[in-house]
């Protein structure tokens, strides 16, 4: 159909990215249940993009393979700076992490290899919706096995109350590494996505401003399950779009949206409990 194919090739891009994002969302969510606020994940995107770009574009590899490269890669990398760093907590560990990101952007910015300031040009277009489709609704179903899951409680006695949790025997430090390192995948993969959707990335593309997209998304939608995530990527993606003629104030806009939720929605706009209370209130003025 003429008025779909329109459609198509003018917002595919935007509809990609709400699944990219809804991704990005759930890899912080991860480390957020556990209590931990690492702002690394858009370095871990980054990670994942170079390298499956790289092995597309130089090496000629499999698209799937070059997925799975851009998860295993940034799990390695949280695996080595997580032991050392997952000590700290709170602001400290935000800021160590937010350290590392600009420490990987630098890095990017003057390798020969990784394309330098201009970053890789060329990337093959191979993502396509239905991988998007498949990796989200991969993601989703293991992270609520995970939430059912010993893992998933273990998470929430951390986020709770980390002393009282090794009282009870929880094995901490194993658990926050499980929530960074299963975090890092979860961005890596949607950086290989992302990467071979927009033909083009570069050290830009992952900088302090991308980390904090990366958790307003998060913050925005809530935290306590996994659809406050799913819905605030969404969307934060689509705001741009219908912003369009502020799109320079775009980062403002987001920081105005966090300092709001954060005051007056602490857990995001979808708050089980406070939607149930909200409908149970309505329900009864009804009656009245």
């Amino acid at each position: 159909m003429e008025w779909w194919q329109a459609f198509w090739s003018t917002y595919n891009t935007v509809i990609f990215s709400i699944g990219v994002n809804a991704m990005l969302a759930l890899s912080i969510y991860l480390t957020l249940s556990c209590g931990l606020l690492s702002l690394a994940n858009a370095a871990f995107m980054g990670i994942g993009a170079y390298a499956a770009a790289m092995l597309t574009m130089q090496a000629d590899v499999a698209f799937p393979l070059a997925l799975l490269a851009a998860g295993v890669l940034p799990a390695l990398v949280a695996l080595i700076i997580g032991i050392p760093t997952l000590r700290l907590s709170g602001v400290y560990l935000a800021m160590a992490t937010l350290g590392f990101g600009e420490v990987v952007r630098v890095i990017v910015l003057n390798l020969d290899v990784t394309g330098g300031p201009m970053g890789l040009n060329g990337i093959p277009l191979k993502t396509e919706i239905w991988h998007i489709a498949l990796l989200l609704a991969l993601t989703l179903y293991v992270l609520a096995r995970m939430r059912r899951s010993k893992i998933g409680r273990a998470f929430e006695a951390i986020k709770a109350d980390e002393v009282a949790a090794q009282l009870m025997g929880i094995n901490v430090a194993g658990y926050k590494l499980l929530a960074f390192v299963s975090g890092a995948v979860i961005a890596g993969v949607a950086g290989g996505l992302n990467a071979h959707y927009t033909f083009t990335i570069g050290p830009g593309n992952y900088a302090f401003e991308n980390a904090v997209d990366i958790l307003t998304m998060a913050v925005f939608g809530g935290t306590a399950n996994l659809i406050g995530p799913t819905l605030g990527a969404t969307i934060l993606t689509l705001l741009p779009e219908v912003l369009r003629e502020f799109k320079h104030f775009r980062l403002a806009f987001n920081g105005l949206i966090l300092i709001v939720v954060i005051l007056y929605l602490p857990k995001g706009i979808w708050d089980p409990a406070r939607l149930r209370a909200l409908f149970k209130r309505t329900s009864t003025k009804k009656e009245i």
